[in-house]
């Protein structure tokens, strides 16, 4: 069999409403298998204002909005002419990208017919309640998860801590790395300007703490805006620079100095600058599975400091190219990001280290692994 052999129903939950680093390793993925001959149909929800234009052509979920989120749509079950299209197009394997209602119910489809099933894990949705005020759900909801992940053939995830993990909590016994790129062409040093920093009132001298990201609580938004206070306790000096737009926005400009620049969404080459442009990468979440933008901070010659959880620990070495802080809490970040602020040779050896680092991440090879998973997993299920 052959990548042009491949007949690939690919289930998002959110492939194009909103952009984050998921939905863009999805549409690479999209891209690279439609290059290499493969059939793909893509199974989603879908917006009348998506965020970028897709890879593929999108088959609609039934879904609804997220309760004081509309920006996200839940996918809740296949209909009756989502079962027609996936017949007709006769996959010969469904790849689930989230452990929603709709990926149950092509799980149970795809059971029926002898067809195999890969789940990519892109976030610990797991830990998602701790951030509003709900983190006794957290048990239950890994139970349901897992109850999920145990009925597919395989898991594919972006780092070796996430594999660690997921092992753990014993979510599969086939789980393998399905890793994350970055364009170089996009990210790198050169991209820096000072004089896109100036105009946000940011001086040439200036230190400048930079957060990117969806400004989603779930990503860590107090503990950034608790270390900046401990820094400004401590006479730290430094500036603040928050690229990425979301609903969260106004309460992180007001936990924030009011000095604080918030150039808003960036994409393309304007992220590229807007990232080069800042000085540290300062990453506090613990939701994600690899940390696209601590990869694309890296590329930019920026040291990242990060929690010491999945994700950002399969890339930053301690030491070398950043720091990974066990102690997440805002006075063990401020005490990681300090040096940095103080110390431009520091932040300029790490960062190059960054730099360096990055370079071994391209999307072809990474995605030509996910060819050879899918023919795997066809090929175990034949025999």
């Amino acid at each position: 069999m052959t990548p042009a052999d491949l007949r690939i129903a690919l289930f998002s939950g959110n492939y194009n409403m909103t952009l984050d680093g998921a939905n863009r390793a999805l549409n690479r993925l999209a891209e690279y298998v439609m290059r290499q001959g493969a059939a793909l149909r893509v199974y989603s929800p879908t917006s009348d204002t998506p965020a970028f234009e897709p890879q593929g052509e999108i088959v609609s979920l039934p879904s609804l909005a997220f309760p004081t989120r509309s920006e996200y749509r839940m996918p809740m079950g296949l209909s009756a002419a989502v079962e027609r299209d996936l017949a007709a197009f006769a996959p010969n394997i469904v790849h689930i990208s989230s452990p929603d209602f709709s990926a149950r119910k092509v799980l149970k489809w795809a059971r029926a017919r002898n067809i195999p099933v890969l789940a990519s894990v892109h976030t610990r949705f797991e830990t998602y309640p701790r951030y509003y005020g709900l983190g006794f759900l957290e048990p239950a909801l890994e139970e349901w998860i897992r109850r999920f992940y145990r009925q597919c053939d395989a898991l594919v995830t972006p780092s070796p801590s996430m594999v660690e993990t997921l092992r753990e909590q014993g979510m599969n016994r086939d789980i393998s790395i399905w890793s994350r790129g970055v364009d170089r062409e996009v990210f790198n040093p050169s991209r820096r300007d000072l004089g896109w920093r100036r105009s946000l009132g940011i001086a040439d001298d200036a230190v400048a703490i930079t957060f990117l990201g969806r400004l989603v609580m779930e990503k860590g938004l107090d503990v950034f805006a608790d270390t900046i206070a401990e820094l400004r306790r401590q006479g730290v000096a430094h500036r603040v620079l928050v690229i990425g737009d979301g609903p969260a926005r106004g309460w992180f400009e007001k936990a924030l100095p009011a000095d604080a620049a918030f150039p808003g969404f960036q994409t393309g080459p304007d992220l590229g600058r807007a990232l080069a442009s800042g000085d540290i990468f300062f990453n506090p979440s613990v939701t994600e599975t690899f940390g696209n933008v601590t990869l694309e901070a890296m590329a930019c010659g920026l040291p990242v400091v990060a929690a010491g959880a999945t994700g950002s620990s399969s890339l930053v070495e301690d030491g070398i190219n950043g720091r990974l802080v066990a102690d997440m809490s805002a006075a063990g970040f401020a005490t990681a990001l300090a040096p940095y602020c103080a110390d431009g040779a520091l932040r300029a050896q790490h960062g190059a280290a960054g730099e360096e680092r990055a370079r071994a991440y391209s999307w072809d090879a990474i995605n030509q692994v996910m060819i050879d998973t899918y023919l795997r997993l066809i090929a175990a299920r034949r025999a």
